[in-house]
């Protein structure tokens, strides 16, 4: 839940971008941006797929919206034949610098670590619900009627097993479970790890939050460079032209680009980040929590309803005792 909030905020975001700075082609480019953060919220479940090949496909689609109404405005209609030579003359001609390859850079050390805990925690659910369905041996359904029932036959309907006699049972009954404690501990451990890579200079927030940013340097750039580019894409059949009706927008990307990208949602995205940092922090702490517990499972359940705990007497499977 914590990854899908995260992404729609940063798609959001993204988004917002092309609103507020990019309106000429904000319409258009509300397509690649979802495919964008789709593949991306597709590689951090595990999809066959790459960051390099979703953040190099977004800039694919990208190029032809930003050459046609930001470089060349006059452009109204592309053919689907020349919307293609400018995607393929993207990836030779590199029109958005290196701010498409950082973007990859970035993306991919901290998708990686999220990536993986995904897929981590999957297999721990996995693991969890496996043994939750254990079945009991005879030996072990025996023991625990014995423990809970035979004090009835006597009368003692009241009495409560000791709890030694308690741990005895349940650590014949939970031998096989047990036997995961080391390799959950080693799980958590590993879940420990990459929680903090997240949390380290490449974290996942700060990446995806940072898409937005890395998109408007990008464009700029191009726009930097729009006669150098239309000079190459004249290699393109060029489309029929009409006159753009109406007043243009106002392209207020140097505004954006002024303020470092600081729109009116800086306040959300830094309360976004807190609480989720906040939230990093919590599953941290229970996870730790829970490092033992393969191995103190009989302790947890004979520390419950099972055993008297608040009187001085108890069954120890053969007659009531003092504690």
């Amino acid at each position: 839940e914590a990854f899908e909030s995260l992404l729609r905020f940063a798609e959001n975001r993204t988004s917002s971008l092309f609103e507020t700075a990019y309106r000429p082609m904000a319409k258009e480019a509300a397509e690649p941006v979802k495919e964008l953060f789709t593949d991306i919220s597709l590689y951090i479940l595990g999809a066959e797929t790459t960051v390099e090949s979703a953040v190099l496909r977004f800039f694919d689609s990208l190029f032809p919206l930003v050459y046609s109404r930001l470089i060349n405005p006059g452009i109204t209609d592309l053919s689907e034949d020349y919307t293609e030579c400018l995607r393929l003359t993207r990836q030779d001609i590199n029109p958005f610098g290196r701010y498409s390859k950082n973007m990859v850079t970035e993306l991919s050390k901290s998708l990686w670590a999220s990536r993986m805990l995904s897929q981590a925690l999957s297999l721990g659910i996995e693991v969890i619900n496996t043994t939750e369905h254990a079945a009991l041996t005879k030996e072990c359904s025996k023991a625990l009627v014995k423990m809970q029932y035979c004090p009835h036959c006597q009368g003692l309907t009241l009495i409560r097993p000791c709890v030694g006699y308690c741990l005895n049972v349940m650590r014949g009954c939970l031998a096989s479970v047990s036997e995961l404690d080391a390799q959950w501990r080693e799980y958590i451990s590993t879940l420990e790890y990459l929680t903090n890579e997240m949390a380290a200079s490449h974290d996942l927030e700060i990446a995806l939050t940072g898409i937005r940013n890395s998109v408007n340097e990008a464009i700029l750039h191009a726009q930097l460079n729009g006669p150098q580019l239309s000079a190459t894409v004249s290699v393109c059949s060029y489309p029929l032209l009409t006159a753009r009706e109406g007043p243009e927008c106002v392209n207020d990307s140097t505004s954006f680009h002024t303020h470092g990208g600081r729109g009116l949602n800086h306040r959300c995205t830094v309360l976004l980040l807190n609480v989720f940092f906040l939230r990093y922090r919590e599953f941290i702490n229970y996870m730790k929590r829970s490092r033992t517990f393969y191995a103190s499972i009989a302790e947890r359940l004979c520390d419950g309803d099972l055993v008297m705990r608040d009187s001085s007497t108890c069954w120890n499977g053969e007659d009531v005792v003092e504690r």
